[in-house]
């Protein structure tokens, strides 16, 4: 193990502590309550196509049509190079993120409404290429939930995040719990706790005026949030339980 490997696991291990905090900050309890008084205001039409997008996303990743990446790694390259080519990507993702919430944001409810696809699509796409990037084979059933898994902990809420947690940290064991069909998988609780992390940033997207510069701060924001649990999700994956408890 280099020290390149010793410093990621010590990062992992700071990760990790934050993944199992259950108890919110008191910011955190007030984003929550402002959140359930503004998906009152939020028009139900908007709700129905926000739970279409997901559950056509989740489908898509299930079937493993959509997002194949086309992205080719050497194998022999070491975690560190591995992690910058992710970076990399995330920063061409970021990027275009932020442009799609800049355009939509401040055109009012029927814009806003185009770019949570959009936005879905730019997050699938950027996990896709992470695990071709850390040498994953996302054609395989087990990879694609990995994908799911990753993409439920990065934007689940607090007293969830945890339990996750254990399932990701451990994915070589729990894989082999999971359904052998697609169909089984429980796509109605993981789009609900998506959506309610979403809620409150992109109706202030979609607000006229203001909706331009939120969307695409928003945008850029989350993304960035997502490319740190999909990046340490694969240090997991490629370093082991086994050695981050030596390190520890």
């Amino acid at each position: 193990m280099d020290a390149y490997e010793r410093m990621v696991i010590r990062e992992l291990s700071v990760w990790e502590r934050k993944m199992k905090k259950r108890r919110p900050t008191p910011g955190e309890r007030l984003s929550k309550g402002v959140q359930r008084r503004v998906n009152k205001l939020i028009p139900q039409k908007f709700h129905e196509i926000i739970g279409a997008a997901v559950m056509n996303m989740v489908k898509a990743v299930l079937n493993g049509s959509e997002y194949l990446s086309l992205l080719e790694v050497d194998p022999e390259k070491s975690l560190q190079q591995r992690d910058q080519l992710v970076k990399d990507r995330l920063v061409f993702y970021k990027s275009a993120s932020a442009a799609s919430g800049a355009g939509t944001g401040g055109g009012g409810i029927f814009l806003g409404l185009v770019d949570f696809p959009i936005l879905l699509s730019l997050k699938m796409k950027f996990m896709f290429d992470a695990a071709y990037l850390y040498g994953f084979d996302v054609k395989k059933l087990e990879e694609r939930l990995f994908i799911l898994y990753l993409f439920q902990l990065a934007f689940s809420g607090r007293h969830k995040r945890p339990d996750i947690f254990e399932k990701v940290s451990d994915w070589e064991s729990f894989s082999f719990t999971l359904p052998a069909k697609i169909e089984d998988f429980d796509w109605l609780t993981f789009q609900q706790e998506y959506r309610d992390y979403m809620d409150l940033a992109k109706f202030f997207q979609i607000i006229p005026g203001i909706g331009m510069v939120v969307g695409a701060v928003a945008n850029y924001k989350l993304l960035d949030h997502l490319g740190e649990t999909v990046i340490n999700g694969y240090r997991m994956r490629i370093l082991g339980r086994d050695s981050r408890k030596k390190i520890e």
